[in-house]
């Protein structure tokens, strides 16, 4: 099979990059032609912001471009992973043209909030779910904290659903969980338009026994990812069991003081992903304390490769993926004394946590492997060739 498969990169990029270079990768090792159709955000501060935000709303430049790679290549489906803002929706209107079919993967939530994840203010925010012209998301500038910017992203989801773009130029969308899927359904979306396929990891990093005596959190220090609480319930712990934090952004300097004061937090910065994934071997837990939604942590699947229990918010996509007292625990999200109450009763189990652990590598193996991936992908892509060919409805997956 041969596919085209579109990224548009940016400065802060992560799991979502990550997924689209494994997921070209494991194509590419069984066999398939895979074309990388790509874009970086470096290039916008080259670019006046109006011919950004006119870029954002369909791309001519994209268009050609990409309709030359289509009739050049011929692939048999074109696979969409990030497409904002450089690649915009007219990579589907390219494809149209050339009649390929046209999967897309959810990474986030941009199809529903210009924001892309239903957070705002610390707090899961649906406002604009139910507000017909995202005004909310410009009165509150939440893309990027700009109101022209936020007005912009409003103005390019609100032309393509006028024109139904999302609905007549892609075959089928792949949500990464059942509750990210629903919240598109509850948008509108048709059901037989979305279908589920989880990340993966592409390569087994193998179990860990979780000798280190230390909990561990791993992400973007940023508000949506839960540090304000998790910093709060370390100050309350009856214990002064240690708490490494893996990360960077914008919280920096607060998790920097917090480690000054509470000789317990050890801050380790930006850590390369071999070293990310010995520290998951080696903790007790791993604290995942986020604050919206999610699509699907990649942190948590690594975690769960390394048999490692999850405590987690009990919230979106975490809700599902973790199961109580089984691969891992659940706090009330936000809530520094619940945090600190479920962190004091893992401490108290350590048989308990001992189980989890095999659980947690059971749930890796049946569910996150390259191979069951593989499998899942080359079905999702046979289904929208179908339904492509027969310019019709095709029978959810």
């Amino acid at each position: 099979m041969k596919i085209v498969m579109l990224h548009n990169f940016y400065q802060f990029s992560g799991g979502e990059d990550r997924c689209f270079h494994d997921e070209a990768d494991l194509l590419e090792a069984h066999g398939h032609q895979v074309v990388r159709f790509t874009a970086h955000n470096k290039s916008i501060r080259t670019q006046a912001p109006l011919a950004v935000a006119l870029r954002t709303l369909w791309s001519l430049q994209t268009y050609r471009r990409l309709r030359r790679v289509l009739r050049t290549t011929r692939p048999d489906i074109m696979h969409g992973h990030n497409l904002f803002p450089l690649l915009s929706p007219s990579v589907y209107d390219a494809a149209s043209v050339e009649g390929i079919p046209v999967v897309q993967t959810l990474h986030n939530y941009r199809l529903l909030c210009p924001g892309a994840t239903l957070f705002r203010e610390e707090r899961v925010c649906e406002d604009c779910l139910r507000h017909p012209i995202f005004f909310p998301a410009v009165r509150h500038r939440c893309y990027r904290n700009s109101t022209a910017g936020s007005a912009a992203v409003s103005a390019m989801l609100l032309l393509h659903r006028a024109l139904r773009t999302w609905r007549k130029k892609v075959a089928l969308y792949i949500a990464l969980t059942k509750f990210s899927r629903r919240k598109f359904l509850e948008s509108g979306f048709p059901p037989e338009s979305i279908v589920t396929k989880p990340n993966f990891l592409a390569c087994d990093p193998g179990l860990g026994q979780g000798e280190g005596k230390f909990a561990l959190f791993v992400g973007r220090l940023s508000p949506e990812k839960g540090i304000a609480p998790l910093l709060k319930a370390w100050r309350s712990l009856k214990t002064t069991f240690p708490l490494r934090i893996v990360g960077a952004g914008p919280l920096e300097e607060q998790v920097r003081q917090e480690a000054r004061r509470n000789p317990a937090i050890q801050w380790l910065g930006h850590r390369p992903l071999q070293s990310v994934l010995n520290l998951l071997g080696q903790a007790r837990f791993l604290i995942f304390p986020s604050l919206w939604y999610e699509c699907l942590p990649r942190t948590l699947i690594e975690a769960f490769a390394k048999g490692t229990p999850v405590l987690a918010s009990d919230l979106g996509a975490m809700a599902e993926l973790v199961r109580h007292r089984k691969t891992g625990l659940f706090f009330r999200p936000g809530d520094p004394t619940a945090l600190a109450a479920t962190v004091d009763w893992a401490l108290r189990h350590p048989a308990e946590l001992t189980a989890m652990r095999h659980a947690a590598r059971a749930e890796y193996e049946a569910k996150y492997t390259s191979e069951k991936n593989h499998s899942r992908l080359i079905q999702i892509y046979q289904a929208a060739i179908a339904k492509n060919r027969i310019g019709g409805q095709s029978r959810l997956l």
